[in-house]
């Protein structure tokens, strides 16, 4: 018996050693490291660095390299805002560089195997954020079965804009949609090169937060994405309002390439080989003081977005993949300023007026106002529905123009933070618990948040193995029966305390919400 356990050691060890040995990507050998029981490989040049030339094009292929590329360590952050001091989502600065397409993969697969795989695209305003942040940690996930992927790509004005001269440089006549592109050509890469990792690229899922989120809707769009993943998870971020014109001023919002050519204005750069010159540090400073005149968004293009995003959807022009959409009870918290809340139901009121003008009673009937209290609840309930959970409800009734289902969730968990009587279920509060990663925090978490991250993560898992979320749990539990969305049920999940199934999920919130869109923009 002893012999055998000897043996079995050996052998053990033999094939941890032939996991480790380096494996060959699209561009050369890499080798990489271990995270627990996951073989971890960071900074996966996926692309050429998009600079000098570069800069301002959609992504080239990746540059070989001779030798074996160690991919211990993750590449530098695409270059960015930093976040400012005391913001919420504060975290330790990390290098920056415009040379960052590169992406991370988790795995305890063998070579040989199929297992699904998942893609985190990271959120951050499409101007700010990392696939290397520790919460995007793959290996809790790659122990439950799957294959993890995180993504770096263009942020800001390196990734979103639009300009005259870079639409006649371009042979597709489009600019801008860079940050997409990026995105793309990381899945492109999944497809020609996951089955090395022990991943089927015939079971791909794409997932994100926030702006990861509408670059989620975005790829569910775009015709560019076809065949490249089979589902799709949307937390807390969609695009069902208007996505500027390349060329046209559209609902009083100017053009794209007009706010590029803006944007180079202040620059002072009066030709595209002036811009390209800028410093990386130039562009972002005059990103930071420009103010929001630059739209970090996708643009109706003619090519990546043939028409606006929700107009794909309303055709059933989308990719016909089964998606999980959903959004967390109290977003708003962590994204409102204190000092921008509402001083008095009075200010307030007169805000509101301003703002839906005939339509303030109706507001204020689904929104009551009765005091100064109550005006800040308000407030950060209107700015849910209206940047959140309207937008999920939008997407989720958008898959009924094609055959696959989708799943609506409710995520009510309170985390144990500080002062989280006021935070509630907060903007990103989800996100641990989908990535199983709560140990990963000094947060004081309980048994029951352990519990509910084990839930939301074999949902996650369960679908990207099935394109359905239901099924058991890791420890064999059968999970809370999620029915998929319909107009007529709405049905959704509430992930809280409590799993629970429900309908009608903020009902007049978001029909009011609805009205306020068609009526400025009209229906799609």
């Amino acid at each position: 018996m002893r012999s055998f356990l000897v043996v079995a050691i050996v052998l053990t060890a033999v094939c941890s050693m032939a996991d480790a040995d380096p494996v060959r990507v699209t561009g050369g050998l890499i080798e990489g490291g271990t995270d627990g029981e996951a073989r971890v490989y960071r900074g996966i040049p996926f692309a050429a660095p998009p600079v000098d030339e570069l800069r301002w094009q959609p992504p080239q292929p990746v540059i070989a390299w001779d030798g074996v590329k160690q991919t211990t360590e993750f590449c530098a952050d695409c270059a960015q805002l930093s976040y400012p001091e005391g913001s919420f989502y504060s975290r330790p600065a990390r290098p920056t560089s415009e040379d960052c397409l590169a992406l991370n993969v988790w795995t305890e697969a063998k070579s040989g195997d199929k297992r699904p795989v998942m893609v985190w695209i990271h959120g951050g305003a499409l101007t700010r954020g990392s696939g290397a942040i520790s919460t995007y940690n793959g290996a809790a996930l790659a122990k439950k079965g799957v294959v993890l992927v995180t993504v770096n790509y263009r942020l800001g004005p390196f990734g979103y804009l639009a300009h005259p001269e870079l639409t006649t440089e371009s042979p597709r006549g489009a600019s801008g949609n860079y940050g997409v592109l990026d995105q793309v050509a990381a899945l492109e890469w999944v497809q020609e090169n996951i089955a090395t990792f022990g991943g089927n690229p015939d079971r791909v899922t794409i997932f994100g937060e926030s702006a990861g989120s509408w670059s989620v809707c975005a790829l569910v769009a775009t015709p560019l994405s076809k065949g490249l993943f089979h589902g799709a998870i949307g937390q807390s971020g969609g695009i069902f309002g208007h996505t500027p014109d390349l060329k046209q001023e559209r609902f009083g919002e100017k053009s794209a390439e007009q706010v590029g050519v803006e944007f180079a204005e202040a620059l002072g750069a009066d030709a595209l080989s002036e811009m390209r010159a800028r410093s990386a540090d130039q562009v972002i400073e005059t990103f930071a003081t420009t103010g929001r005149g630059f739209r970090t968004r996708g643009t109706v293009d003619g090519w990546v977005f043939p028409e606006e995003i929700r107009t794909l959807y309303a055709k059933g022009l989308q990719m016909d993949v089964p998606v999980i959409v959903g959004s967390n009870a109290n977003e708003m918290s962590s994204l409102t300023p204190r000092a921008a809340l509402p001083k008095s139901a009075d200010a307030y009121r007169t805000q509101v007026e301003a703002q839906y003008g005939a339509l303030s009673d109706e507001f204020f009937k689904v929104y009551p106002v009765t005091d100064d209290a109550s005006a800040v609840r308000a407030a950060l309930a209107s700015g849910r529905d209206q940047v959140f959970s309207w937008q999920m409800r939008s997407w989720a009734r958008a898959t009924a123009t094609v055959s696959s289902d989708a799943y609506l969730y409710y995520f009510t968990r309170v985390p144990p933070i500080p002062d989280s009587e006021y935070y509630g279920a907060f903007h990103a509060a989800e996100i641990a618990y989908a990535f199983a990663n709560l140990h990963l925090s000094d947060r004081p978490y309980t048994e029951m948040d352990h519990r509910l991250s084990e839930q939301v993560s074999s949902y996650w898992t369960n679908f990207a193995a099935t394109g359905n979320p239901n099924g058991r749990d890791g420890a064999g539990n059968e999970l809370v029966l999620w029915a998929p969305y319909s107009e007529v049920e709405e049905a959704y999940i509430e992930l809280g305390a409590t799993v629970q199934g429900g309908q009608k999920l903020l009902k007049k919130e978001n029909d009011f919400i609805g009205r306020t869109v068609e009526a400025r923009y009209g229906a799609p």
